[in-house]
């Protein structure tokens, strides 16, 4: 069976219309980061010291200006403008990342039907998030097809109702904002005709500068004029229970710096806090680690997977919630911080929600 795989590359043009790759200079800064030292990075990259040096003076060069110095007691370290670059290019895969991914899924259903292969797989709508990638990584390593769509939440449910897709994910916050936000997916699903397959319970919070320069304590700060904040896709169920969160406490969206901005995943988010970009944002933690930024606990969620009842006595959904179930999974699952996958697999009774 063929993969598809699409990746975001960038490129710089000058004057003249001659352009020039970044990924082996973004590669390489990314490892002197890690490392340290030129020679370390080189490689780890499979490359020569001699071609990681010339390649550094070729793009110090072309910018003007040094990409890497010495300091004394730290090695080789980047520059603002090396530094810069490295997280431009995390933004541009945070943001794009799931767009390619659903294209790709496309892309490969149709090949597949052009080579007339037999690809009959899980059709999975949901919003991009780190559980639901493990779960994909761990169905397609399995042999299992995915064809998989990355939208908002209220999307999702939405194309399982219109029959677009077997899976579709959405998520709810433990706690008295439950029903709230059941409410937004009640038009789509039904406990009848549904059933709720258990994915994680998942931590959620303010992603802030390593830190916390702001000295940020809880969303009662959301309202200051001094923080510039990013914010989830209208739609997005993180969205939706951060409107509830602030409604609780009182707090106008309006009087948020930034309310109005939208990001597609959580890994978005918090590139834009670890770029300078914005003082913080609200999104699950493994994304915050993961861009080594501060994070202060608010609430926590659980995330499902929902699927017509009468398909998941179907062999194909029964593999998947067997593999969801499997140790293996739910331990890659607790390697995710903030997740917990201990229920992973397990069919819930929502009956009171929906």
């Amino acid at each position: 069976m063929l993969t598809v795989e699409i990746r975001p590359d960038w490129f710089l043009r000058d004057a003249r219309g001659g352009t020039t790759a970044l990924p082996a200079l973004l590669a390489l800064l990314g490892a002197v980061s890690e490392t340290g030292s030129i020679s370390k990075a080189a490689s780890q990259g499979g490359m020569s010291y001699r071609h990681a040096w010339g390649l550094l003076q070729q793009f110090s060069e072309r910018f003007g200006t040094a990409l890497v110095h010495k300091v004394r007691g730290q090695g080789t370290v980047l520059t603002p403008l090396a530094e810069k670059l490295i997280w431009a290019d995390r933004r541009i895969g945070a943001r794009l990342t799931p767009l390619l991914d659903s294209l790709a899924s496309e892309l490969q259903h149709e090949l597949a039907r052009v080579l007339a292969a037999d690809t009959r797989g899980v059709r999975l709508t949901a919003s991009h998030g780190f559980a639901v990638a493990a779960l994909v990584a761990q169905l397609r390593e399995a042999g299992t097809a995915v064809d998989i769509s990355y939208r908002s939440s209220t999307e999702a449910v939405a194309a399982l109702a219109r029959g677009e897709c077997d899976l579709a994910g959405f998520h709810l916050p433990l706690g008295k904002f439950e029903g709230a936000a059941a409410a937004n997916y009640r038009p789509w699903l039904s406990n009848g005709r549904h059933a709720f397959l258990h994915l994680a319970v998942r931590e959620l919070g303010l992603f802030v500068a390593p830190g916390n320069p702001k000295g940020v304590t809880g969303l009662a700060d959301l309202a200051r004029a001094d923080l510039r904040f990013v914010n989830r896709q209208h739609g997005s169920g993180t969205r939706v229970l951060l409107e509830l969160l602030l409604a609780d406490r009182g707090i106008d969206p309006a009087a948020v710096p930034g309310h109005d901005s939208a990001e597609f995943t959580h890994a978005a988010v918090a590139a834009y806090v670890a770029s300078g970009m914005a003082d913080i944002s609200f999104g699950v933690e493994t994304a915050a680690r993961r861009f080594g930024l501060g994070f202060i606990p608010v609430c926590r969620e659980r995330y499902f997977l929902a699927c017509d009842r009468t398909a998941l006595a179907q062999p194909l959904l029964a593999a998947v919630a067997a593999a969801m179930a499997q140790q293996r999974f739910r331990a890659a699952l607790a390697d995710l911080p903030g997740y917990d996958g201990t229920l992973a697999g397990t069919e819930d009774d929502l009956s009171t929600l929906f």
